[in-house]
């Protein structure tokens, strides 16, 4: 074992996207496996690696750990990005989950029969700019900080980075309306960590194309 965290996953964003947000914006090397059939998966659950027979699986600190939002908020823990008291950690929580609900979204775009795509679009634009931007916008309007939570880096700047780019993806004017989101972005894009993982050759996933739509499918097929 090389210590440094090893995680499981097919060789695409998916739900271990995140994790590898945040392990990259606090520094940390990980190693990667990846699913590319049936067999690997059915082994994994098989050898008892899966709790609930489902991926992420990320193994850390002598431990297996599946369930995204599990191991999202050890990894904050660990790494000294989940605010300093209950009332932060409440607050990042809450945005965390909210953010999680535009990037579910997301998630399930590639997914779209081809007759859906355009309303499923149009709903992640209507809702990114009304329902879950305009929020983040005015707290950082409101506090005039750098930062979402307590004027510090955490969990919830990570996590929101991920779904301005996601969505520019989709809907490159997404920020047009909202100037500290777009300041937000600018700081974020050159905080070190980030920037490094924001770089060719980092192991952010690309947008999902076909491929990895065809994988998920053979991979977790019932």
């Amino acid at each position: 074992m090389s210590g440094k965290p090893r995680l499981t996953y097919l060789n695409g964003r998916g739900r271990m996207e995140p994790i590898r947000w945040l392990l990259a914006a606090a520094g940390v090397e990980f190693e990667e496996v990846y699913l590319e059939t049936k067999e690997q998966y059915d082994k994994l659950i098989k050898d008892g690696f899966l709790l609930f027979q489902q991926v992420p699986l990320v193994e850390i600190d002598g431990m297996k750990m599946v369930q995204t939002r599990a191991i999202l908020s050890y990894i904050a823990g660990k790494y000294n990005l989940y605010g300093k008291d209950l009332k932060e950690r409440a607050l990042i929580d809450m945005y965390v989950e909210g953010i999680a609900d535009l990037m579910q979204m997301i998630l399930m775009f590639p997914f779209s029969p081809p007759d859906a795509k355009e309303k499923n679009l149009d709903s992640i634009k209507e809702k990114a700019t009304n329902r879950y931007f305009p929020v983040f916008e005015k707290v950082l309007k409101q506090h005039g900080q750098d930062f979402l939570v307590g004027n510090k880096f955490s969990w919830a700047d990570v996590q929101l980075m991920e779904a301005i780019l996601a969505v520019e993806e989709k809907v490159p004017a997404v920020l047009s309306g909202f100037p500290q989101l777009q300041v937000f972005k600018t700081k974020m894009s050159n905080m070190p960590t980030i920037k490094k993982f924001l770089q060719p050759g980092s192991p952010r996933k690309p947008p999902p194309d076909a491929h990895y739509v065809e994988t998920v499918l053979k991979v977790f097929k019932k």
